[in-house]
């Protein structure tokens, strides 16, 4: 089945499926470079992009479990003056916005990315960003979406900030501080961690496309502090999921109670229906959890089966909505559960 996900676009596909019981399956098709036709193997690495966003959430909550922080804090408490400046004087109000507006994506902050000037620097692929010049960007090139707390719009920016409020507290870099506080080596998750600067020489981390162009070396910064940044493997994905929903990340099951909680707004109906750091969805008519990354990397669990499905394309799938191979392998499992009934 995995070969029937290929076409001349997309060179390899990577998934994995971890079930309640432990029982884990990992799969790959295609090729890791698709011009020198090398082999996709099944634990390669790949860039995660905005998937990093369910580990920042968690983060975060780790942190207000051990009373670090709390969710209404502004985030003015803990990101730099230069920071909080910037955002002043972009017409933002910081010290309104609280970590848990952040972490919702209802702080009302416009996308650092949604500028012609990020398009083209993005194409330019050794650019190397920092958090301040996003942050820059953010005020110079786009304006606020609406008032605090009202609307649902999705920012980078706002987990750009998160990563900052991570760090400060912490004092390690993200990467330390994320492996550190979900305790992920003690789960077994171990080839999850943040990219390098300098170019992986190593052949581990795949390529990955982008309108048919080759990004392998466009430089991590441009997605990274947060709103994207983590490499990983489908196996880890998965074997996060399971273990952030079988209650083995945090310390009290209500606090992922808090991390599902839905939430209403008064612009009615949302597009996405966010919670912390993870989106509801349904699959094959069953609810589901699920993040996915711009480069073409989706992870889901769903209760219904306990189980937590990893995918990765190597160039983003067209079709719109979840990855398509997610819906074919809930259905097997789910008519595979129901015959053992």
């Amino acid at each position: 089945d995995l070969d029937s996900e290929l076409i001349e676009n997309i060179p390899g596909i990577l998934v994995n499926i971890t079930t309640d019981n432990n029982t884990s399956w990992s799969g790959a098709s295609g090729f890791s470079d698709k011009d020198k036709k090398t082999k996709l193997l099944p634990n390669q690495t790949f860039r995660i992009a905005s998937v990093t966003k369910t580990f920042v959430a968690a983060t975060i909550l780790r942190l207000w479990e051990d009373k670090k922080l709390s969710l209404d804090d502004p985030i003015t408490k803990y990101i730099s003056e230069e920071h909080t400046d910037i955002l002043k004087n972009g017409g933002y109000n910081p010290d309104k916005i609280y970590i848990r507006h952040l972490l919702t994506h209802s702080s009302g902050l416009s996308e650092h990315t949604n500028s012609d000037k990020y398009k083209i620097e993005f194409m330019r692929t050794r650019h190397v960003w920092t958090r301040t010049e996003q942050l820059n960007d953010l005020v110079t090139y786009t304006k606020p979406i609406g008032a605090i707390n009202e609307q649902f719009s999705y920012s980078d920016t706002g987990y750009i900030l998160l990563g900052e409020i991570i760090e400060k507290i912490t004092g390690k870099s993200m990467g330390d501080a994320i492996s550190e506080q979900l305790q992920l080596k003690k789960l077994g998750i171990k080839d999850t961690y943040m990219e390098d600067f300098n170019v992986d020489s190593t052949g581990r981390r795949i390529h990955q496309y982008f309108e048919n162009g080759d990004t392998y070396y466009f430089h991590p910064s441009f997605d990274y502090y947060g709103g994207g940044g983590l490499l990983s493997t489908t196996y880890d994905l998965s074997g996060f999921y399971q273990s952030l929903f079988h209650h083995k990340i945090f310390h009290n099951q209500a606090t992922l109670d808090t991390m599902l909680a839905p939430i209403k707004y008064k612009s009615g109906q949302q597009a996405m229906d966010y919670r912390m750091g993870i989106w509801k969805i349904e699959v094959d008519g069953m609810t589901a959890y699920t993040h996915s990354g711009f480069w073409g990397t989706q992870v889901v669990y769903i209760p219904e089966i306990n189980t937590a499905i990893s995918v990765n394309y190597s160039q983003r799938w067209t079709k719109k909505g979840i990855a398509p191979i997610i819906p074919k392998i809930a259905l097997k499992i789910k008519k595979k559960n129901y015959k053992q009934l």
